[in-house]
């Protein structure tokens, strides 16, 4: 597991397709512990209008035997900026893709996405019940309240 990325000059992806995540071994095998990535400016494209939707990530996950390297994935994440899919492709996309390649014990994602036409969506997705004895704590991003 060479990381193409860690310590190079990485040029954003043309496509959530081209990117290039990199895996390091877990240096904690057989512990169960939860790594939470936040991604509070995830941006994509509105497949219909081409308008730019914007998205509060939170991807929770209880590695198995690697681990995500974080500049790869915050590539992968960019990638999105110039690409077209509604709000439930991009989070159960980004999910199934770590989950299909890093293999983790368990993962969830939550996708929290601001309002456009004024509707905002929330996409919840996991692979499954999380291990026994994992602490998972809430994810804490409240529902969008606008101007309130």
């Amino acid at each position: 597991m060479n990381p193409l990325h860690l310590g190079q000059t990485s040029a954003l992806p043309v496509s959530p397709e081209a990117a290039v995540l990199d895996y390091v071994p877990n240096p904690r095998t057989g512990r169960p512990y939860l790594v939470r990535f936040t991604a509070p400016e995830f941006t994509s494209l509105c497949p219909v209008t081409g308008q730019p939707d914007f998205a509060h990530l939170v991807i929770d996950y209880a590695p198995g035997e690697t681990i995500v390297e974080s500049k790869s994935l915050k590539l992968f994440l960019g990638a999105f900026r110039n690409h077209a899919a509604f709000h439930e492709d991009c989070t159960v996309g980004i999910a199934e893709r770590l989950v299909a390649e890093m293999m983790p014990v368990w993962l969830r994602i939550g996708g929290y996405w601001y309002p456009r036409g004024g509707i905002p969506i929330d996409v919840f997705w996991q692979s499954g019940e999380p291990p026994a004895g994992l602490w998972v704590p809430a994810q804490d991003v409240p529902g969008y309240r606008g101007r309130g």
